[in-house]
């Protein structure tokens, strides 16, 4: 799992970051800052632009969510019986989002943002989200959204209509998936990409005139639907083939159970 990931990572960041190589327009050492110690993909902002100093509340929270995504995966999780192996594995899930996506990557952010450099953390308050579109559009995983956006939606919604290459980018998310989590699993394929197919008829419900008349995309009702959207099918996407087959024995190599 991990080496097809950063694999894909790797391919994603050659994507973002061809056309500065050898032109003379990019700092070399922001270039090579950029292309291995930073997880983000918008080259044009790291490389060019500058960023205000983080505050010091923003360090504490950072290293708050760092330190609980560790004391989940090495502590918290010999609480759970072993006769409950996927909840273990999901709690595994869990510490870990919390260890990287929103701890070190977090911090990692506000290093970079202190030196002066444009890096948006990756994790934007994914659980304040009130909208799928701000949930899928920004607040969860930026990264990939800055990836897709430019390379993948814009170019299909030039040829095919927005509502096609929305449509495309969820499937193809869906395939990435695939690649990353049922292929390392040897099962489970489909499931994580009707996960985002039906993140794709979310939205398209969220922004129907029924969906607005519901106030799907705003206020309580807007965080309730993405909610029960984003966050409860989620045991399609990392379904329990993946939990047995990858998750517990990486928790088992990293000595967390």
């Amino acid at each position: 799992m991990w080496l097809l990931a950063a694999s894909m990572f790797a391919g994603a960041k050659w994507i973002v970051a061809a056309d500065y190589f050898g032109s003379g327009n990019a700092n070399p050492w922001r270039l090579a800052a950029f292309l291995f110690l930073w997880p983000g993909l918008n080259a044009e902002k790291f490389l060019f632009r500058t960023a205000m100093t983080p505050t010091l509340g923003e360090w504490f929270a950072a290293t708050g969510k760092t330190v609980f995504g560790a004391v989940i995966l090495w502590g918290g999780l010999r609480l759970i019986p072993a006769s409950h192996p996927v909840l273990l594995g999901w709690g595994g899930l869990v510490g870990t989002a919390f260890l990287l996506h929103f701890g070190l990557f977090h911090l990692l952010s506000i290093a970079w943002r202190a030196a002066g450099f444009d890096a948006a953390r990756i994790m934007s308050n994914p659980i304040r989200a009130t909208s799928l579109a701000g949930f899928w559009g920004g607040r969860w995983n930026k990264a990939f959204n800055d990836l897709m956006g430019p390379h993948v939606f814009r170019p299909l919604a030039q040829s095919v209509g927005t509502v096609a290459a929305t449509i495309g980018v969820f499937l193809f998310s869906g395939l990435l998936h695939e690649m990353v989590i049922s292929l390392p699993a040897r099962g489970g394929f489909g499931l994580p990409t009707i996960y985002f197919g039906l993140q794709a008829a979310g939205l398209f419900f969220e922004r129907s005139r029924r969906g607005r008349r519901l106030g799907l995309g705003r206020g309580w009702r807007g965080w309730l639907f993405t909610v029960t959207v984003a966050a409860l099918p989620a045991y399609w996407l990392f379904h329990p083939i993946f939990i047995r087959n990858v998750i517990l024995p990486m928790l088992r190599a990293i000595g967390a159970i």
